[in-house]
């Protein structure tokens, strides 16, 4: 199975535990993903450490205030570093308001444009700002292969398969009251298809109110299999080949 989205240098543990733990659990690649300088670098050094892993290099939109083109030549020097595999996680949020809306902006271009410059997929983070995030995207992001991270709007699902853009689901859609994003990811082209933890963030509903974990992704996949009517193990070939295609993996 594969962790399309977590955050090791968040999470409880160091990461050579949570490799361990992932790969016991079935767990074997995991893309592990910075939100500022510092967890870029950490996720680098995470992808020297362990085979399973790569990284990908961003600034969170939280994380956004003041973003500049120092901010943006650091991000393009991270980028070149061979463990890198996809940029972001970039894109807009509305509901904290961390950052003035101008920088998220300016720095979801930068990403949009350093993906285009590096061939690498674009990790979008995305909350209280669906139609904002959408019109950027379909402006700016054109031919660029787009992962919808944490996917949390499936009101829109439609509009983004129409574009092309990967669908990629955290342990939020095994809650019970998330029925409507379950039916989502029963509609997502296997071949579109991606599933994370956002590790410490989102548990899946069996170990709900714990940190979550790169291991704990198998839940989330566990009920995504069942959802869409297929085994465990043709949802694992499924996700193994997209993340090849997507990550190079």
């Amino acid at each position: 199975m594969i962790d399309s989205h977590t955050h090791l240098h968040l999470c409880d543990d160091d990461p050579a535990a949570l490799v361990a733990e992932a790969e016991a659990a079935g767990v074997r690649r995991m893309l592990t993903v910075g939100i500022d300088g510092a967890s870029c670098r950490a996720a680098l050094a995470a992808a020297e450490d362990f085979p399973q892993v790569r990284a990908a290099i961003g600034r969170h939109p939280n994380a956004a205030a003041g973003f500049d083109e120092a901010d943006r030549a650091e991000l393009e020097a991270l980028a070149a570093h061979e463990g890198c595999a996809a940029i972001g996680e970039t894109g807009l949020d509305f509901y904290r308001d961390a950052a003035p809306r101008a920088d998220q902006e300016r720095a979801f271009l930068a990403h949009a444009e350093l993906a285009r410059e590096t061939g690498k997929p674009l990790v979008i983070h995305t909350r209280a700002a669906e139609q904002e995030t959408l019109d950027l995207l379909r402006a700016h992001a054109g031919g660029l292969e787009v992962i919808m991270h944490c996917f949390s709007m499936p009101a829109r699902l439609d509009e983004c398969l129409a574009e092309g853009w990967w669908i990629s689901f955290a342990g939020n859609v095994t809650y019970p009251k998330a029925a409507e994003l379950a039916g989502a990811a029963e509609r997502v082209p296997g071949g579109r298809l991606l599933v994370e933890t956002d590790a410490p963030f989102l548990a899946p509903q069996p170990v709900r109110g714990k940190p979550n974990r790169p291991a704990h992704v198998v839940h989330t996949a566990r009920f995504l299999a069942g959802r869409r009517g297929q085994s465990y193990e043709a949802l694992e070939a499924q996700l193994a080949a997209n993340a090849e295609r997507l990550f190079g993996w």
